[in-house]
């Protein structure tokens, strides 16, 4: 079973850089983006491209249980996601979110379907279109500081509220368990998760911006 995952994992990898490569080609020759007026660069492209596959290799290579809720996993997997958000923008942000978020649904987290897809794009892409707005403002230390920290504060609230909606109607677990559960595990699991996030881009940000412009120019 592990090595089948790990194979999975690098087939998903390898697919999502064919694609990047796919659609980097295509842009060479297009004069203009459905995103924007003028066309994403080679550069962007590909990086956006090698940033999804390494956002679902650490899904699958990192997931780290929460101790007072094993079902709960930690994992790194919008690093990349805020990293790219803050070089290219917010929405191109959650788009990676989406297309992360659908693939980690139907292999490593199939178990909870669609409403672990929905949730898992509402929450990240919370956070991504927050803080990426506020970053784009101004790219400044203080800016992004403060764009992460609301970013993080956005996606625990999202998730405290899904969590109350969907788990008792989807998962058939009764509110008031929920609400039990809410303080102890739900809230401080989703700050940590968003928090550790945050903390690691924040301290590789500059080093990865750096690295994209000396490799791609």
């Amino acid at each position: 079973m592990k090595i089948a995952t790990e194979y999975l994992i690098l087939a998903l990898a390898a697919f999502l850089v064919a694609v990047a490569i796919v659609v980097v080609t295509l842009a060479v020759k297009a004069k203009k983006g459905s995103f924007g007026k003028k066309s994403l660069s080679t550069k962007q492209l590909t990086t956006l491209g090698v940033m999804s596959a390494l956002s679902i290799v650490l899904m699958v290579l990192i997931r780290i249980p929460f101790p007072t809720a094993p079902f709960l996993e930690y994992d790194p997997a919008d690093v990349p996601i805020l990293i790219s958000t803050f070089l290219f923008g917010p929405w191109w942000g959650l788009l990676m979110t989406a297309v992360v978020s659908i693939i980690q649904g139907i292999t490593v987290s199939v178990s909870s379907g669609i409403i672990g897809i929905i949730m898992h794009i509402a929450a990240t892409g919370g956070f991504v279109i927050s803080a990426g707005l506020i970053y784009k403002r101004g790219k400044s230390l203080k800016r992004a500081i403060i764009a992460l920290v609301v970013g993080v504060v956005i996606q625990t609230v999202l998730m405290a509220g899904m969590n109350l909606v969907f788990t008792p109607i989807f998962m058939k677990t009764p509110l008031d368990v929920v609400l039990k559960m809410m303080i102890p595990t739900i809230i401080p699991f989703n700050l940590i998760k968003a928090g550790v996030n945050a903390f690691v881009t924040f301290f590789i940000y500059k080093f990865v911006s750096k690295a994209v412009n000396k490799i791609f120019g």
